[in-house]
């Protein structure tokens, strides 16, 4: 297990949950964060940046990470379809001084929660409901329907992880949501780490 060497605020909750807004909106805020870039197997979308919304890799790419234990966390999200938070993204930021931040699903989170507990931050955004989640993801239109109905039911499945985080923030109201989100890293960030 790692050394503490500085502070991780992870955010995560259901795809369409709105994490990634609130997420963007702190590092707006607190220029101590940066973000961490995550590493995907999943195709590229329209508008995404390499080495900046995602590391994209092949799926054998990834695996070979996995084989060299290059990875903090990963996870098979969806049949296919790995995410995974590499040890070198965290080191480089902490190295620049940074808070890191993370949008990242709820098992990631866990698993880096169990790495580095006594210096990270888990907050859970939950969606008003099932069906208003399933209304976001469709006004997206980044989703076959057999893939949405896959999402709806990893959403089901997160909601439950949600009393193990250390507080949730229920974005019924966006406005809402970043000012408590941005009270829950400010404490955070300004705590002393151990």
């Amino acid at each position: 297990m790692s050394e503490p060497k500085g502070k991780l605020v992870i955010l995560a909750g259901p795809s369409g949950s709105g994490k990634t807004t609130i997420v963007r909106h702190l590092l707006g805020v607190y220029s101590q964060l940066a973000f961490s870039i995550s590493a995907c197997s999943r195709q590229k979308r329209d508008g995404e940046t390499d080495g900046k919304d995602y590391y994209f890799l092949s799926i054998e790419q990834f695996k070979e990470k996995i084989e060299k234990d290059e990875f903090i966390e990963w996870e098979q999200v969806y049949p296919g379809s790995y995410y995974g938070t590499l040890h070198t993204e965290v080191e480089r930021l902490w190295e620049a001084g940074k808070a890191v931040i993370f949008d990242i699903d709820v098992k990631g989170a866990m698993n880096l929660k169990k790495h580095y507990p006594e210096n990270s931050i888990t907050i859970f955004i939950h969606p008003p409901s099932l069906k208003a989640l399933g209304e976001r993801l469709k006004k997206r239109m980044t989703e076959t329907p057999a893939f949405f109905e896959q999402r709806i039911k990893k959403a089901a499945e997160e909601l439950s992880y949600a009393q193990q985080f250390d507080t949730i923030i229920h974005n019924d109201n966006l406005q809402t949501a970043f000012v408590e989100a941005e009270k829950l890293t400010g404490n955070f960030l300004n705590k002393p780490l151990n």
